[in-house]
């Protein structure tokens, strides 16, 4: 598949910041956006909610479980709800795989 780039203005902090979060798990900026992009074509939209809210009145067991019921949803819509965690494990896997060969 051919590749494009893409240029965007970020927050020079913000843009360290979330590099070193992405680090962690084992993706680049590159392959997060990807996973974003990916994630909206899927969606039809913007794959998580966008609200006007006090974070410190953020329920975090809340956002979770709401994370989990979207992605439990999406799962059935894909056809793929009753993968195994092997079979999701391998698809990350191959992910990584894909995105270190950019």
């Amino acid at each position: 598949m051919a590749q494009t780039n893409v240029s965007i203005r970020v927050d020079e902090e913000l843009k360290k910041d979330v590099e070193a979060l992405f680090s962690k798990l084992g993706l680049t900026l590159s392959s997060a956006t990807n996973v974003f992009y990916r994630q909206a074509l899927r969606t039809q939209g913007i794959p998580f909610p966008i609200v006007a809210a006090d974070p410190k009145e953020i329920d975090g067991g809340a956002l979770l479980r709401e994370a989990l019921r979207e992605a439990q949803e999406q799962a059935k819509l894909n056809g793929n709800a009753d993968m195994t965690l092997d079979e999701i494990n391998n698809l990350i896997a191959e992910a990584r795989r894909e995105n270190r060969g950019q």
